[in-house]
């Protein structure tokens, strides 16, 4: 699937593409639009002048360009074949190469947990989201938003931190349960996972196990209220990343305090018994008091939060029971363009962070404030919040360790 945007200059001037879906591509840029050589090679090759003809002659190529493309580029297609070649060449064959063995190990396990699936439906690109999944709340909020009245969208939510932090009833719980089905269903299985990201060592991916059209119908079902409450950042979403965290005694128990890479994050809990596991908010990365608590969000399950992902927030640990959470991380191709995305403001930060909001991953001062936690003393002196030029008055520089040789170590 792709996405064309045309300006009244076309066909003078060639649209913007942007590439959808979850497959990998080899010389496919991360925002997910044709590399500067598909563009050389069309501009060569297309003798046509009629927009009409232009266009599908644009398709044409595109698609070849994504399925062959070491044909289209007049790369050698097998290893043995590269010997020859030249440095570039080699190259580029080999991220092709790369990106064919990615899809075919991620499409292998789609294809055998097919047979194995529990509710069908989930997986079944013609079957819309059914109403009895959705909570009647978050039906009316999203159809409010649709016809423009904010206002009436708002007072069903939940407003924790004035224009960024929200919280409303998504999913019923016999719909949660489904989900949560489906999910132990496949840990079951014992097909392999892609993890999230570094920080969730047992979620998994939705994408991967073939879930992919369930989440676009949900990111289109929700894209009225991000656009509503957050503007740009909610507007014209093209791609998301979906994933299930899982936090029990024995694997993960919370999550450092961080940031999304994310433009609108919606975060839902689907269950299970738990205590602890709260979610603490602090500021937007940049502002005055990016590391000053805000407030702490408490779980419940079929609820969803959502907040920009330049929000820092972070979970605490699990205390007892079992918690599994839906995250759907939403793109903006578009908002990743404006100069709002591309060069924030960082301003200088107004005092010295509340300890809570500290994160072991990226502050250059939290062992000023705190211990490391056991196992995560390798971070000491890796951090990089805040910029030098960004530091409170007084600026507390963690000490660093520094070896003097022989396996030692001195401050």
């Amino acid at each position: 699937r792709v996405r064309l945007r045309f300006t009244s200059e076309w066909p003078l001037e060639l649209p913007e593409v942007q590439i959808r879906g979850q497959l990998a591509f080899a010389l496919v840029a991360r925002n997910r639009s044709p590399p500067k050589v598909f563009w050389d090679t069309f501009k060569a090759s297309c003798e046509v002048s009629d927009s009409s003809e232009m266009l599908k002659e644009l398709l044409v190529q595109l698609r070849r360009f994504l399925l062959e493309p070491a044909a289209y580029l007049g790369l050698p297609e097998e290893p043995g074949e590269a010997s020859g070649a030249s440095m570039e060449a080699r190259r580029l064959s080999s991220w092709v190469q790369d990106a064919a063995r990615v899809n075919a190990k991620r499409l292998d396990v789609i294809r055998a947990y097919r047979a194995q699936v529990l509710h069908p439906e989930l997986f079944d690109p013609l079957q819309p989201l059914k109403e009895e999944w959705l909570h009647p709340s978050a039906r009316a909020c999203i159809e409010a938003m649709r016809e423009g009245d904010l206002a009436a969208a708002r007072a069903i939510l939940s407003e924790h931190a004035a224009g960024e932090v929200f919280s409303f009833p998504l999913f019923t719980d016999d719909f949660c349960d489904k989900l949560l089905e489906e999910v132990f269903n496949f840990y079951k299985s014992g097909l392999p996972a892609r993890r999230p990201n570094s920080m969730n060592n047992y979620g998994i991916i939705l994408s991967d196990i073939g879930l992919e059209p369930f989440i676009d119908k949900l990111q289109e079902f929700l894209q009225p209220l991000g656009q509503g409450l957050f503007q740009a950042p909610g507007s014209l979403w093209d791609s998301h990343h979906c994933f299930i965290v899982r936090y029990r005694e024995g694997e993960d128990l919370g999550l450092d305090m961080h940031t999304d890479d994310s433009d609108v994050t919606f975060n839902i809990c689907l269950g299970l018994d738990f205590t602890g596991a709260g979610l603490q908010f602090c500021g937007a990365v940049g502002a005055p008091e990016h590391r000053k608590h805000h407030f702490t969000y408490q779980h419940q399950k079929g609820h969803c939060v959502v907040h920009l992902g330049r929000k820092r927030h972070g979970a605490d640990d699990i205390t007892s029971g079992e918690r599994l959470n839906l995250i759907l991380w939403n793109h903006s191709s578009a908002y990743r363009q404006s100069r709002d995305y591309r060069n924030p403001p960082y301003a200088k930060e107004a005092e010295a962070p509340d300890p809570i909001c500290l994160s072991y991953t990226h502050d250059r001062d939290f062992g000023a404030f705190k211990d490391y936690p056991s196992g995560r003393e390798h971070f000491r002196g890796r951090g990089w919040c805040p910029p030098p030029a960004a530091e409170y008055p007084n600026f507390k520089q963690e000490f660093r360790f520094r070896s003097t040789g022989a396996g030692n170590s001195k401050l």
